[in-house]
C-alpha cells in the first residue's frame, strides 16, 4: 500500500482505513434522429431499439450475416448464456474442490465477512428480518445497511446456505454474478440494441468478465452483482421514448428495480445513476433535437419511478443514515482508494497479458478497477473515431472517459506519486453517500460502456462488404486478448472445528447467546467469524470485522474499539508469549465478559494456541473443558 504524504492542500496524511477510536479519545450511425438513445428494450423483446440502431447505412453495405430463425434464437441465446456460466465456473474453479476449506488468495478476509453476511441473511427463512443485529459486535450490534451485507443475494441463496453452508453460497455468488452480468448485457445488446449475436456475445464477455469485474470478484460480491444494471438502463431509456405506452408500468418497474439493486449493492446503484446521467448529457450534446424530444417524457417517467423508490426505500434509507449504529462517511481515504493514472494504460495483473509488477499501482488486488491496457484503449478510441457520426458512440465514449476521470479521485496520482493536482472528484468528496464510496470504483462503469461501443462496432462491420467486415472483429478480439481473465487465485484454509459444524456450540451459547472466540475477531483477523457462519449465525460474537460508528467523532471505522482483554489476547496470538497476568487484567477480563454478556470463551486449534490457552486460564482462574476439538471455558 502506498503512503500518502502530508500536504498543505487539505489531504489526509493517513492512507489507511479509519480505525476505531476508544470513547476516551474521541473529541466531543444513420442520421442523428434515427440513431437515437435506446440501449435497451425489454430483454425478452427480440427487436432492435429505435434509439440505438446498431447499424449505420453505408454505400458499401452488404446484407448482414443471417440470424437464425426466430424459434432457434432462444436456444442460441440459452447456449451463449450457458457459455458464460461455463467461463465463470472455470474462473472460480479453485474454490470448488471444497468451498469450506478453500478461499480466495487475494481476498480471504473479505470472503470471511461475506460468508458471515450470507449466513445471517439466510435467517430470514427462520423469521428474523432484523436489519440491525447484535449477532456481531455484541452487545452494540451492527447496522446491515451500513455494510456490504448483500441482503438480496443472501435471500436468493438462502436455501443453498441453509442446506450446504455459506462457503458454497459464496462460491456460487462469485461465479453467478460474473455470468449473470455477462448474460444480461448480452441479451440487452442482442434483443434490444439489435446487434448481431456474435457482437453481443463479445460485449457481454467484456461487461461481465472485464478487468474491474475480475478484480472485484476477489471477495466483493456486492460490487460484482451487476446483473440488474442492464434492466435499469433499459427502463430509463424506454421511459425516454415519447411514443411508448404503459409508461407508468415501466416507471414503477424502474422504481422496483432500484429498490432491488439497493439491497444488492447501493454503491453499484449510485455508480450506475451517475454513468447514466453522463451518458444522457453527452447524448443530448451530440444530438440535441432528438434528445429535446425525449427529455420531457423521461423526466415524467423518472418522477414516477423516484416516487415508487422513495416509498419502498424510505425506511431502509432512514435506517442506513439515521438508525441505530449508522455511520457518517466511510472508513477509507478517497486519496488512497482512487485510480493511479498509470494504471489506466496498464494491463491488470490478474489478466492474461498482465504483469505482477503492475500490482504496485493499486492499493488492493480487489481494486484493480482501471487497468484497461493500451490495446483496449486504442480499440475504443478507434471505434469512437470510426463511428463519430453516431451519437450513441460519442455518448458511450464521453461517459466512460468522465467516469474514469472521477475514478482518479480528488487529486492526481501518477505512478505512485501524488501530484497534488486537484481533480473533479474533489467537488463531491465528502457528500452524503459519495463519501462512503471508493472513487476508484467509478471506473467500473467504463467496462459496460466500452462493451456497448465494441458490440456496435462489430455489428456495423459485419454488415459491410468491405475489408472492415473481417478486420474490425479481428482487431477488436486482438485488443481484448491481453485483458482476458485468468482463474481467481485460491488457497487452502483450515476447516471450521467440528464443535461448530455439529451444533455442540449450543451447550455453551444457546440460541443467540454470546460466544467469545480466542482471540476475538477483528478486521485484520476475522477467521473466527467463520465459526458463526458455520452455525448459521446462531450465536453472537463480540467485536468483529464490520463498518461501525467507532471512528473519531462517531465517523465510520473498521471494527469496534478493542477492549483490554481483546488487546491482550491479540498480543498473545501475535507473539506467542504469555505475559504476567495481573489482578487488574483479571478484573478487566471479568468486566469485559459482563459487557459482552458472554456465556463462554472458546479456543480452537491454531497457531500459538498453547500460550493462548495458558493466558485464558490465568485470566479466568480455571482450566478449560475439552469438547470435541475445542477448549471451552463456561462462565457463570
Amino acid at each position: 500500500m502506498r503512503s500518502a504524504a502530508p500536504t498543505g492542500d487539505g489531504r489526509p496524511d493517513d492512507d489507511t482505513q479509519v480505525t476505531a477510536v476508544p470513547p476516551r479519545q474521541r473529541s466531543e450511425e444513420g442520421s442523428t434522429d434515427s440513431t437515437a438513445i435506446r440501449i435497451v428494450g425489454l430483454i425478452g423483446a427480440d427487436r432492435p431499439s429505435r434509439v440505438i440502431n446498431a447499424r449505420t447505412p453505408r454505400r458499401a453495405e452488404a446484407e448482414p450475416p443471417p440470424e437464425p430463425p426466430a424459434p432457434r434464437r432462444g436456444w442460441l441465446d440459452l447456449a451463449v448464456c450457458g457459455g458464460f456460466a461455463l467461463v465463470a465456473a472455470l474462473l472460480t474453479i479453485g474454490l470448488w474442490p471444497d468451498p469450506h476449506t478453500r478461499q480466495l488468495a487475494l481476498g480471504g478476509n473479505d470472503q470471511v465477512l461475506s460468508e458471515w453476511f450470507l449466513a445471517y441473511d439466510a435467517r430470514v427463512y427462520a423469521g428474523d428480518f432484523s436489519l440491525v443485529t447484535d449477532r456481531l459486535n455484541a452487545p452494540d450490534g451492527v447496522n446491515l445497511l451500513a455494510n456490504a451485507s448483500v441482503i438480496l443475494l443472501g435471500l436468493l441463496l438462502g436455501p443453498v446456505t441453509l442446506a450446504f453452508g455459506a462457503p458454497v453460497s459464496f462460491a456460487l455468488a462469485i461465479g453467478l454474478n460474473l455470468a449473470a452480468t455477462a448474460a444480461a448485457w448480452y441479451l440487452l445488446l442482442a434483443r434490444t440494441v439489435g446487434t448481431h449475436r456474435f457482437a453481443a456475445a463479445v460485449g457481454g464477455l467484456l461487461a461481465g468478465f472485464g478487468p474491474g469485474m475480475m478484480s472485484q470478484a476477489n471477495g466483493h460480491p456486492h460490487i460484482t452483482a451487476q446483473w440488474l444494471v442492464p434492466a435499469l438502463v433499459w427502463c430509463v431509456l424506454r421511459l425516454s421514448d415519447p411514443d411508448r405506452r404503459h409508461r407508468t408500468l415501466t416507471a414503477a418497474l424502474l422504481g422496483f428495480l432500484v429498490t432491488l439493486q439497493y439491497h444488492l449493492g447501493p454503491e453499484v446503484l449510485m455508480i450506475t445513476a451517475i454513468a447514466l446521467l453522463l451518458f444522457c448529457a453527452a447524448y443530448g450534446a451530440a444530438a440535441w433535437p432528438e434528445a429535446r424530444r425525449r427529455v420531457g417524457a423521461l423526466g415524467r417517467g423518472l418522477g414516477i419511478a423516484g416516487g415508487v423508490a422513495a416509498v419502498l426505500l424510505a425506511y431502509p434509507l432512514w435506517l442506513q443514515f439515521a438508525g441505530p449504529q449508522h455511520v457518517t462517511g466511510g472508513p477509507f481515504s478517497s486519496y488512497t482508494f482512487s485510480l493511479d493514472a498509470a494504471s489506466v494504460t496498464t494491463i491488470s495483473p490478474l489478466a492474461l497479458g498482465g504483469d505482477r509488477a503492475a500490482a504496485s499501482l493499486s492499493t488492493d488486488p480487489a481494486e484493480y478497477n482501471g487497468f484497461f491496457g493500451i490495446p483496449l484503449l486504442l480499440a475504443v478510441a478507434g471505434i469512437t473515431l470510426w463511428l463519430w457520426r453516431r451519437p450513441v458512440a460519442v455518448a458511450c465514449a464521453a461517459a466512460a472517459a468522465a467516469m474514469v476521470v472521477l475514478a482518479l479521485g480528488p487529486a492526481l496520482t501518477v505512478d505512485g506519486e501524488q501530484t497534488g493536482v486537484p481533480l473533479p472528484f474533489a467537488l463531491v468528496d465528502g457528500l452524503p453517500g459519495v463519501s462512503a464510496a471508493l472513487p476508484g470504483r467509478f471506473a467500473l462503469a467504463a467496462g459496460p460502456l466500452f462493451a456497448v461501443l465494441i458490440a456496435i462496432a462489430i455489428d456495423t462491420a459485419l454488415a459491410l462488404s468491405t475489408w472492415a467486415r473481417v478486420i474490425v472483429p479481428v482487431a477488436v478480439l486482438a485488443a481484448l486478448a491481453p485483458v482476458a481473465p485468468t482463474p481467481l487465485p485460491t488457497e487452502e484454509r483450515p476447516a471450521v472445528p467440528r464443535y461448530f459444524t455439529s451444533g455442540l456450540w449450543r451447550g455453551c451459547a444457546g440460541d443467540g447467546g454470546v460466544l467469545v472466540p480466542v482471540p476475538l475477531p477483528e478486521p485484520r483477523r476475522p477467521e473466527s467469524m467463520r465459526w458463526a457462519a458455520a452455525a448459521d449465525a446462531g450465536f453472537a460474537l463480540p467485536e468483529g470485522s464490520f463498518i461501525g460508528p467507532y471512528g473519531e467523532g462517531g465517523r465510520a471505522s473498521l471494527g469496534a474499539f478493542p477492549r483490554p482483554t481483546s488487546l491482550l489476547l491479540a498480543q498473545v496470538a501475535d507473539t506467542g508469549q504469555v505475559p504476567a497476568i495481573t489482578d487488574a487484567q483479571r478484573a478487566d477480563a471479568r468486566a469485559d465478559a459482563r459487557l459482552w454478556r458472554a456465556r463462554c470463551f472458546v479456543l480452537a486449534p491454531q497457531r500459538n494456541d498453547a500460550p493462548l490457552r495458558e493466558t485464558v486460564e490465568r485470566l479466568l482462574g480455571s482450566p478449560p473443558q475439552r469438547v470435541a476439538d475445542v477448549d471451552v471455558w463456561k462462565l457463570g
